[in-house]
């Protein structure tokens, strides 16, 4: 029997609740990781995204894969909070190997086409402290026990990778800001993790079927395609299993430190890794927009997180 490459690894992926963390927790588990799920949305509770997927559910999925799924209640705007998350896991399991942060939920918090003067103030400067607080947050309290080992790897989860969003405006300043801003806390990771022989990384998936994304055009993932008579862009889409796969790829690389502060999509890393979609295709949204489409008329590809 294959040993599966992250057996006896340790996970956290903040923010796994659905879409892109769902998946990235689902990927990891398939590779034999322990992952700690968290998320505000539980079967008891509802957050304010009002979705029905919950944390519970990514645990049974992460388990039905092959690894062990943990579902664990967590604000990570509250410190006290994240602090005992952290705690925990440090008492069950004594190591953590991959931290993943992938906390968002700002699309219902966007407003966009508009100045900074036309938009609404306390929604945007919630949604930045939902895309950037809590990444800091969960990193200052969780980086501390992931640097007791050698080798430990820190995913930012993001939109757009450097490179792109220093030349593309993301359509709202607040927007625009965290998603800057998530990508450059992987850049400042990477420095106050070389010493320590840990990797962070900016990850962005491209045009993502998420949950919310289906359910936007109507379609199911077995139907998806029936979505691009009325969007063709959504062509490249790919599933958050794509990213997941990309994340398990760099914590299963023992040579990771290669990626050490680097800004990079999905499809970037499958053409280094050789993993595929879940249909065996390479979409690769942001190679595409930057490469093909007019940059004059970007296709809308946020809100898909």
């Amino acid at each position: 029997m294959t040993t599966k490459p992250l057996t006896g690894k340790v996970a956290l992926v903040a923010g796994a609740t659905r879409g892109a963390g769902r998946q990235i927790a689902v990927q990891l588990g398939a590779a034999g990781a322990t992952v700690y799920a968290t998320g505000r949305s539980t079967r008891a509770t509802r957050s304010d995204m009002n979705r029905p997927e919950t944390i519970e559910e990514t645990a049974e999925l992460v388990t039905a894969a092959g690894g062990t799924g943990i579902a664990v209640p967590t604000d990570h705007q509250d410190h006290a909070q994240v602090e005992a998350l952290v705690q925990r896991i440090d008492t069950e399991q004594g190591r953590l190997d991959v931290l993943v942060n992938d906390v968002w939920g700002g699309d219902p918090l966007t407003t966009w086409h508009k100045p900074i003067w036309e938009q609404p103030l306390e929604p945007g400067l919630r949604l930045l402290r939902q895309a950037v607080d809590t990444h800091i947050i969960t990193s200052h309290y969780a980086l501390k026990l992931l640097i007791r080992r050698p080798g430990g790897l820190v995913v930012e989860i993001g939109d757009g990778t450097t490179d792109y969003n220093a030349v593309n405006y993301r359509l709202s300043a607040f927007y625009d800001l965290a998603k800057w801003s998530v990508n450059r806390l992987a850049f400042a990771w990477s420095t106050d993790l070389a010493d320590h022989g840990s990797t962070a990384v900016a990850l962005t998936p491209g045009w993502l079927r998420s949950e919310m994304m289906l359910e936007h055009f109507g379609v199911t993932e077995e139907n998806w395609r029936d979505a691009c008579a009325k969007e063709p862009h959504f062509a490249i889409s790919e599933t958050p299993a794509y990213v997941g796969r990309a994340v398990a790829a760099l914590a299963a690389d023992d040579d990771r430190a290669r990626w050490n502060g680097k800004s990079v999509s999905s499809g970037e890393l499958a053409q280094v890794y050789g993993f595929t979609d879940v249909d065996g295709s390479r979409p690769d949204a942001w190679r595409y927009l930057v490469e093909v489409q007019d940059p004059g008329k970007p296709a809308d590809v946020t809100g898909y997180r």
